[in-house]
C-alpha cells in the first residue's frame, strides 16, 4: 500500500481500515479499480463501506481515468510479445507445463482497461440530463459484471490418495496432511486462488446452533443406546469427552462448550489467514478432521469442531490454476444434517466435473468409489451440470519391486499395469446402467496418477507426464482458459460503446423503419420456432409421466416390500437404518456404502420414464445447448442486415450483442431451473411422505420396527392414487413456467432493445468514438477466429 491510499483513508476518517488495505496490497491505481465485491471484503460493515463508494466516486469524478488507455494498451502489446516469445523458448520442453501468466496478465490488463473505460462513460451519462435512453445505457453498463466459478467436485475415500493428489496438483507439497482434507466425511472442503493478496486464507461456515440442536436431539434419541452408530459417538465425543452421556440437550448448549468458536453461536463465518501454507494447515485441522483421538493431559481435553462445521473455503496465493476454478473436497452421501446435506446438493449439482478417487490397486473391484458415483449420479447428471467424470487411480508407483532389478524395469511394470487398470475401470464403467442414465462413455475418462513421482527431485522412476499430474492440470488450466468473464465484458462494452455513438450518428429514419420491421418479422418467426419446440417437448414429458404414474402405482406394493423389508438385514441392523432414515426426511446416509433414500426409491419409477428424455433436452454438454438447440439457433439475422443497411451498423452490432447476451443468460437460467424440475419428482414424494415420518419417528421400544413399518406402508397405500399424480403434475407445470418465463425474457428484452436502438434518437449522448475504437480491437483481438476488420 502506498501513501496515497493511506493518506486518502486518514483524510474520510476511515484509519481503522489501513491495516485491512495493507494487507490486500492496494495501491493508487487499484484503489480506483475496487469493485462492490473487493469493496466488501475490505471493509465488512456497510456504514464505512458507504462512505468510501461515496468518497472514491468523487475522486475518480476528480481524475481523467481516460489517461490510462495508452499506457495499458502499450501494456497488451507488450506481453502478447513476451509471452509469443516464452513460448518459443519452451515449445520444446516435455517435461513443463506451458506458462500461462502473461496469458492472464494480458486479460486482467485489457479487463481494467474496458472497466476504466466503461466507468469514463458512465460517469459522463451520470452527468448529464437523464432521458429513457441514458437511463437504459447507465443499467446495461452495471450488468456487464458476471461472475462465475467452474466447480470440480472430489470424492474418495479416506487413504485413496485424496490429499496427496490435490497437493501435487496446486503446487503445495505439504498443505493437505495426509488424511485432513478427506478424515471427516461431513465437511465440504473448498479450495480455490486467493486473487486479493499473498497470505494463505480459510473461511469456516458453520451449521446454526438451531441445527446443531436439533441433530443433539436426533442422535441422543435412540433407545438407551442401543442402536446408536460409532460414528454418532465419536461425532459428540470429539465435542464433548464423554459429558454427553449425562447431559441434557439443553445443557450440551452451553456457551463454555463453544467459547473457543463464538462465530457459531452468532451465525457468522470464523476467518483464519496465514503467512505459509503449514500455518493455515496446522490451524483448520480442528475444524476438518475426523480423528476421534482426543488428546489428555494437564486436565485439558482437545476439542474438535468439525461437527459443526458445514463448509470450509481455503484460499491458495498466487496458483494460475484455480483462477476461475474451485476444488471441492466432497463427502460420498450427502449427510443426515439438513444444512450439510443442502450444501451438499447445491454443490454436487453445480460441479462441471467430477473426480473420482481411488487406490489403483483396487480401482475397479472396490465398492465404494462406484457406490459415490451411482448415489451421486442423479445430482450430478440430469439433477445438475456435470459434463465430465474423471475417475483417477492413484499410488501408480506403488509396486511390489523385489524382484526388480532396475529403475527401467520398475516403470515397465508401473506402466503396463496402468494400461491394465484403465481398460478395467472403462470395462466396469460400461456396465453402470444407472450412472449411464445420466453419462455417455464420451463423458468418462480414466487417469492413472503418483503424486509421489511427481513431487520427487531425485531418483524418478517415471518422467512427469508419465505421473498424468500434468494431464489435470493442464485440463484444469484449460477451464480457466475457457472462462469467458473478460469476454463477455468486453464483448458487451463493444456493444453498448456502439450504440451510444450510433444514436448519434445521422442514419436515414426511413432505413431505421425499413430495419425495425425486418428484424420484429424476424423475431416473430424465431419466437414461433421456440414456442413450437418447448410444446413439442411438454407433449413428449407428459407421455413419459403418464407411464412413469401408472409403473408407480401397480408396483407400489413390491417396491415397498423391498425398501421395508429388504433381504440381507437382521432386524436390530434395519431397525437403525430405518430409525435415522425416518429421522431424517426419509434419508439415511451411511458413512461407506450405498445410501438408503425411501422417498428416491418411491419415485424411481417415475423419473426413470424420463430420463432419457431429459438428458436429450437438457444436454449438459454445452455444444447443442437445451431444448434440442433452439434457444442457441435463435436469431434476429442481424449480420445480414448489417450488409443491406450500413447507415445503421452501429446500431445492429449492439442488437448483435444483445442478442447473445440474452441467450446466454437464458442458457444459465435453464441450467439452474432444469436441476429444481428433475429434482421435484423425488420432492413431491418427499413433502407427501412427511406426514409418515413424524409418525414413524416417535416409535420406541418393543415393536417399534414393525410399528414404523407398518405406518410407513399404511401411509403409501392410501396415498398413492394421488401422490405420484401430484409429482407429475409439478414437473409438469415447472416446464410449462419455464417456457412462459424463456419466451417473455426473449420478447421483452429484445422489443426493447429494438426500439431503443433504433426507434430513439438521443444528439446529447456523448461522443464515445475514441472509447469504441479502443475496445472495437480488443474485441476483436479476443474473439476466437476473429480477424480485426477495417474501420
Amino acid at each position: 500500500m502506498d501513501d496515497f491510499v493511506r493518506n486518502k483513508l486518514r483524510e474520510w476518517g476511515l484509519s481503522k481500515w489501513v491495516e485491512r488495505f495493507k494487507d490486500g496490497e492496494v495501491d493508487e491505481e487499484c484503489f480506483l479499480l475496487l469493485d462492490d465485491q473487493e469493496l466488501v471484503r475490505l471493509i465488512p460493515k456497510e456504514g464505512p463501506r458507504a462512505k468510501l463508494k461515496h468518497k472514491l466516486k468523487l475522486l475518480k469524478e476528480e481524475q481523467n481515468i481516460t489517461t490510462t488507455t495508452t499506457t495499458n494498451h502499450e501494456t497488451v502489446d507488450a506481453a502478447n510479445q513476451h509471452r509469443t516469445q516464452e513460448h518459443d523458448e519452451t515449445a520444446d520442453s516435455a517435461e513443463v507445463l506451458p506458462s500461462t501468466s502473461d496469458a492472464n496478465d494480458t486479460e486482467e490488463i485489457i479487463l481494467s482497461d474496458v472497466k476504466n473505460i466503461m466507468g469514463y462513460v458512465k460517469m459522463k451519462l451520470q452527468n448529464m440530463d437523464d432521458t429513457k435512453l441514458k437511463a437504459f445505457l447507465k443499467t446495461k453498463i452495471d450488468s456487464l459484471e458476471t461472475k462465475k466459478r467452474e466447480l470440480v467436485g472430489v470424492f474418495g475415500r479416506t487413504g485413496a490418495g485424496k490429499s496427496s493428489l490435490i497437493n501435487a496438483i496446486i503446487g503445495e507439497k505439504n498443505f493437505f496432511p495426509s488424511g485432513s482434507v478427506s478424515a471427516c466425511t461431513s465437511v465440504m472442503i473448498q479450495v480455490e486462488a486467493n486473487t486479493n493478496n499473498s497470505k494463505y486464507e480459510a473461511d469456516i461456515e458453520f451449521i446454526t446452533a438451531e441445527e446443531w440442536k436439533d441433530e443433539l436431539w436426533f442422535l441422543k434419541s435412540f433407545d438407551d443406546g442401543r442402536d446408536r452408530h460409532d460414528d454418532d459417538v465419536e461425532e459428540l465425543s470429539v465435542l464433548y469427552g464423554d459429558e454427553w452421556k449425562h447431559k441434557s440437550i439443553e445443557n450440551l448448549m452451553d456457551k463454555k462448550y463453544f467459547k473457543e468458536i463464538p462465530e457459531f453461536l452468532h451465525s457468522n463465518k470464523k476467518m483464519l489467514k496465514c503467512d505459509t501454507a503449514a500455518e493455515l494447515a496446522a490451524k483448520i485441522v480442528k475444524y476438518t478432521r475426523s480423528d476421534s483421538k482426543v488428546e489428555e493431559g494437564r486436565g485439558m481435553r482437545r476439542q474438535y469442531w468439525w461437527p459443526l462445521v458445514k463448509c470450509v473455503t481455503v484460499r491458495v496465493p498466487g496458483n494460475s490454476l484455480l483462477r476461475h476454478v474451485t476444488l471441492v473436497d466432497l463427502p460420498g452421501n450427502g449427510d443426515c444434517n439438513k444444512s450439510r446435506d443442502k450444501k451438499w446438493k447445491e454443490i454436487v449439482g453445480s460441479c462441471s466435473t467430477v473426480w473420482i478417487v481411488a487406490d489403483i490397486n483396487r480401482a475397479a473391484s472396490e465398492k465404494e468409489p462406484w457406490e459415490i458415483l451411482e448415489n451421486a449420479s442423479g445430482q450430478m447428471g440430469n439433477g445438475g451440470e456435470c459434463q465430465r467424470i474423471h475417475f483417477i487411480c492413484t499410488k501408480s508407483d506403488q509396486i511390489d519391486d523385489s524382484n526388480v532389478q532396475s529403475a527401467d524395469d520398475v516403470r515397465e511394470i508401473v506402466l503396463k499395469r496402468n494400461r491394465e487398470a484403465k481398460n478395467k475401470v472403462k470395462a466396469k464403467f460400461h456396465k453402470q446402467s444407472n450412472i449411464k442414465k445420466h453419462f455417455s462413455d464420451d463423458c468418462f475418462v480414466v487417469y492413472t496418477v503418483s503424486s509421489k513421482e511427481f513431487l520427487k527431485e531425485k531418483k524418478k522412476n517415471l518422467s512427469p507426464d508419465e505421473t498424468e499430474i500434468p494431464k489435470l492440470q493442464g485440463f484444469l488450466q484449460n477451464l480457466n482458459d475457457s472462462h469467458s468473464e473478460t469476454l463477455n465484458y468486453v464483448s458487451g462494452a463493444h456493444g453498448i460503446l456502439s450504440l451510444i455513438q450510433g444514436a448519434i450518428s445521422r442514419a436515414v429514419a426511413e432505413k431505421k423503419m425499413e430495419v425495425c420491421a425486418n428484424l420484429e418479422e424476424n423475431m416473430r418467426r424465431e419466437l414461433d420456432k421456440v414456442r413450437k419446440t418447448m410444446e413439442e417437448t411438454h407433449l413428449a414429458f407428459e407421455k413419459c409421466l403418464v407411464g412413469g404414474v401408472e409403473k408407480s402405482k401397480g408396483s407400489c406394493e413390491e417396491k415397498l416390500k423391498v425398501i421395508l423389508n429388504p433381504t440381507r438385514k437382521t432386524g436390530s441392523s434395519y431397525h437403525r437404518i430405518l430409525k435415522y432414515a425416518v429421522g431424517n426426511n426419509g434419508a439415511f446416509h451411511p458413512k461407506n456404502g450405498r445410501q438408503k433414500n425411501i422417498n428416491v426409491d418411491l419415485s424411481s419409477f417415475l423419473t426413470s420414464s424420463i430420463d432419457e428424455e431429459f438428458r436429450t433436452t437438457f444436454p449438459n454438454e454445452a455444444e447443442s445447448g437445451p431444448y434440442h438447440g433452439v434457444i442457441n439457433a435463435f436469431s434476429l439475422d442481424t449480420r445480414s442486415l448489417t450488409q443491406k443497411y450500413k447507415d445503421v451498423e452501429l446500431q445492429l452490432t449492439f442488437l448483435e450483442t444483445e442478442e447473445n447476451k440474452i441467450k446466454t443468460e437464458l442458457n444459465k437460467i435453464i441450467r439452474e431451473r432444469k436441476k429444481q424440475i428433475y429434482r421435484v419428482l423425488t420432492e413431491t414424494i418427499e413433502k407427501d411422505m412427511q406426514e409418515s415420518y413424524e409418525r414413524a419417528k416417535m416409535e420406541k421400544g418393543t415393536g417399534s420396527l414393525e410399528n414404523m413399518r407398518r405406518i410407513i406402508r399404511n401411509h403409501v397405500l392410501e396415498k398413492k392414487s394421488i401422490m405420484f399424480d401430484k409429482a407429475k403434475e409439478n414437473m409438469l407445470n415447472g416446464l410449462y413456467k419455464l417456457k412462459k418465463d424463456i419466451l417473455k425474457a426473449l420478447d421483452v428484452t429484445l422489443k426493447e432493445s429494438i426500439e431503443l436502438s433504433l426507434k430513439t434518437d438521443d444528439n446529447s449522448l456523448p461522443d464515445v468514438s475514441a472509447e469504441l475504437a479502443i475496445v472495437r480491437k480488443y474485441y476483436f483481438q479476443m474473439k476466437p477466429g476473429s480477424d480485426l476488420p477495417s474501420v
